[in-house]
């Protein structure tokens, strides 16, 4: 079994989240982005996870959230943002970018989580980082021009920005069509995280109608 499928089994299970009755309340299960982040589609609604691999609870919610994207309404979509709070967080920051330019996020994402919180790997280090996606057959040299190149530089500069942007005070969170933000933390628990989304989501196309 790959440790892609390892880190994935959980969610095949996960169960499909209906919308709660209860109405959202603002200040408590979700908090408003003033200014809106802007998005990537305005004609559809995004949900943005800001995350970083060295954090347990991103990998924790992993699964789950991979398991509800595949649920999402038409009209609404997902990406990531690896989040950069201070400098040690930017070397995988880059680690990502460099595996997006590559085209080989879905390659890496999974392992690289696992690599870090089921293997005690220190991806940290650039030598180290290197020598792990050649192994899963990523050319190395390719890698590592990526990860110093303008255009990663630029991609970890713009995760700041938007980081604090969204005035983060912490991860994963997500960010529902630039207006809305969510945590495990805010809403009490990972499966009510799920049904806060659906009702953000829910509330944002609501509002693209009008």
């Amino acid at each position: 079994m790959t440790s892609r499928r390892k880190f994935l089994l959980a969610a095949a299970t996960l169960p499909f989240i209906p919308l709660s009755a209860h109405a959202l309340t603002q200040g408590k299960e979700y908090a408003l982005v003033q200014p809106a982040l802007a998005t990537q589609d305005p004609k559809r609604v995004e949900v943005l996870e800001f995350f970083w691999y060295g954090c347990p609870h991103c990998f924790t919610l992993e699964p789950d959230l991979a398991a509800w994207v595949k649920t999402l309404p038409k009209g609404a979509y997902f990406r990531r943002i690896p989040a950069v709070f201070n400098p040690s967080w930017a070397h995988l920051a880059r680690a990502y970018y460099a595996a997006e330019g590559l085209g080989v996020t879905e390659k890496l994402h999974y392992d690289i989580f696992n690599a870090i919180h089921l293997s005690g790997q220190n991806l940290n280090n650039r030598e180290t980082l290197l020598s792990f996606v050649e192994k899963l057959g990523v050319n190395r040299k390719k890698f590592a021009q990526q990860l110093d190149s303008p255009e990663v530089t630029a991609r970890v500069e713009m995760s700041q920005r938007l980081g604090a942007a969204a005035k983060l005070q912490g991860v994963p969170a997500l960010v529902v069509d630039g207006k809305y933000q969510t945590s495990v933390s805010q809403t009490g628990g990972q499966d009510q995280l799920f049904v806060v989304l659906n009702e953000l989501i829910a509330l944002a196309q609501t509002g693209k109608k009008r």
